[in-house]
């Protein structure tokens, strides 16, 4: 039963999974969390406009991930990888993260392409899933880009069928559509045209009709899951694996759009680093529903806490 550690390191926030993993006679893993922690640092602030990630961008993720660094020697860590997503795939000065990574955690951050998060995302997304809920469709809306992953769960393996990244994403979306408080109809027209096109891209290479059902992961899903059940505070166990009927996603949708940062940050479940861009998020999410009620035979989203990081766990524990 090893300990390993997954680090996620997107354009929003850094997170961490400690977990020991079982691999059992029949080759099936499961993970035990030890560990689980979210910081959100906004990387890939102003990467968009600039290119480049900003000094106190990369001072944030620098003292996160040194907290992290005490965690896992607190716990005994015997493996650890971390993975590195948009924000760092598009920055100019891309080398001062990995120097920092390098120096701090004392392994390589790793660039992953879109496609491979997606796989990741998928793994983890089902490993809690009934393989005859198959064929799966995972949605992963990080802060600047979305994948979107089709396949297959037999309890054991996952196996992609297809998969595609687009560069859209909550705080992307954010920046460049969303200024005002809350966002003006024609800011959301923009938002939501853009967001379209640039999501065609994935649906032309992924065959959504043939999922059965819809996951979501990751804080934009997640967060959404607990508006729309009205929970008083942030509950992981009654989010995960709830189920949202595609109109209860728009409505949730709308209401985020609708709400100014004093309304999002008295909800009470939208974490605060989240609050300014959920919007933007959410906005995504809403296309992706309406889509899919279109093109595909699926009714409902359902919200996964695991993501990227227990597809990243399990795969280190051979």
């Amino acid at each position: 039963m090893p300990r390993v550690a997954a680090v996620d390191c997107g354009t929003n926030s850094i997170r961490l999974l400690i977990a020991d993993v079982t691999i059992r006679d029949d080759g099936t893993r499961w993970l035990r969390d030890v560990h689980r922690e979210t910081r959100i640092v906004r990387l890939g602030q102003g990467v968009d406009a600039t290119g480049m990630l900003a000094p106190e961008a990369l001072d944030r993720t620098g003292t996160a991930l040194a907290d992290y660094v005490a965690v896992l020697r607190r716990k005994g860590v015997e493996r650890v990888r971390m993975v590195a997503t948009s924000a760092t795939r598009d920055a100019g000065n891309r080398d001062e993260f990995f120097g920092m990574t390098r120096s701090v955690l004392g392994v390589e951050a790793e660039v992953i392409s879109g496609e491979e998060e997606a796989r990741l995302s998928f793994t983890g997304a089902v490993l809690d899933c009934d393989p005859v809920q198959g064929p799966f469709l995972v949605a992963d809306i990080g802060g600047g880009s979305t994948e979107l992953v089709l396949g297959d769960w037999d309890g054991r393996t996952a196996r992609v069928r297809a998969a595609k990244s687009v560069d859209v994403g909550c705080v992307r979306i954010t920046e460049r559509f969303l200024a005002s408080d809350p966002p003006s109809s024609v800011e959301i027209a923009a938002a939501v045209r853009a967001v379209t096109e640039a999501l065609g891209a994935a649906f032309d290479a992924v065959p959504v009709a043939e999922a059965r059902t819809w996951i979501g992961v990751a804080g934009t899903v997640t967060t959404v899951s607990a508006v729309a059940q009205e929970l008083s505070e942030y509950d992981p166990e009654r989010i995960h694996l709830s189920r949202l009927p595609l109109e209860r996603v728009k409505d949730t949708t709308e209401r985020l759009l609708a709400a100014d940062h004093a309304d999002r940050v008295a909800s009470g479940v939208i974490h605060p680093g989240r609050v300014d861009v959920i919007g933007g998020g959410a906005l995504v999410l809403g296309v992706l529903a309406e889509t899919l009620a279109e093109r595909a035979s699926i009714a409902e989203l359902v919200a996964s806490e695991h993501d990227i990081l227990d597809g990243i766990a399990v795969g280190i524990a051979d």
